[in-house]
């Protein structure tokens, strides 16, 4: 029996999740503050509607995949697991450490799956890369870096740092196996009070160092890792 789950927020990302649980046979419930929205992709995905407070009350309902500003993140997910659902949730994970630690005590706590959307871990383009580098093929690894540039999208909630850095951060963390020792950040705010771009700068225990460059001021669109 393939897992009956609900995405919560149906937004530009969200509609991306309903797409891909539909395809997969596993979308079962979409859910939205605009219950409009929430009732047009009911409609057109062929799935229920539901409030959404009464998400965490359903037992019909194994997982959720939340797709809100980060702000929500921790608490919601923290709801999500004590009511016995698993959780995936759109990076990052949490806007503070102590936030995110919260949210994975509860899923342990619970018995729960807590994950983050950081899709590109299993990229094959990048499973290839990290198995090169564990088998040894590409000898020591001494600098990372990573570039993720763009022109917007400007968000009011979250900066280029916490809306873009994130999937860089975590194919990073994966390759070194362990947390850094060492991080300095830099970044500015040129159009409202939120930063525009950043440059965080990571040394880890083996002496590896990583630079990551986050930017939606550029003209031109860059994904790379080095």
């Amino acid at each position: 029996m393939k897992p009956r789950i609900a995405v919560l927020g149906c937004g530009y990302w969200g509609s991306n999740h309903i797409r891909t649980l539909k395809a997969l046979g596993a979308l079962y419930a979409v859910s939205d503050v605009n219950r409009a929205r929430a009732e047009g992709f009911a409609s057109e995905q062929d799935c229920l509607a539901i409030e959404p407070d009464r998400l965490f009350e359903r037992n019909d309902i194994d997982a959720i995949v939340m797709a809100l500003p980060p702000q929500f993140h921790a608490d919601t997910a923290v709801r999500a697991v004590e009511s016995g659902k698993d959780v995936l949730v759109e990076k990052p994970i949490a806007l503070t450490v102590a936030d995110a630690e919260r949210a994975v005590k509860a899923a342990k706590d619970n018995g729960r799956v807590f994950m983050v959307g950081h899709v590109l871990r299993f990229h094959p383009a990048f499973e290839t890369l990290k198995g090169l580098i564990d088998n040894g093929e590409l000898g020591e690894v001494r600098y990372i870096h990573s570039h993720r540039l763009g022109l917007g999208k400007f968000h009011t909630e979250n900066d280029a740092l916490w809306d873009l850095a994130p999937h860089d951060l975590s194919m990073i963390l994966a390759i070194t196996g362990t947390e850094p020792i060492e991080v300095r950040g830099e970044g500015a705010a040129l159009l409202d009070n939120l930063s525009d771009f950043a440059h965080l700068h990571m040394r880890f225990p083996n002496g590896l160092r990583s630079h990551l460059f986050a930017s939606r001021l550029n003209p031109y669109r860059e994904r790379r890792l080095t």
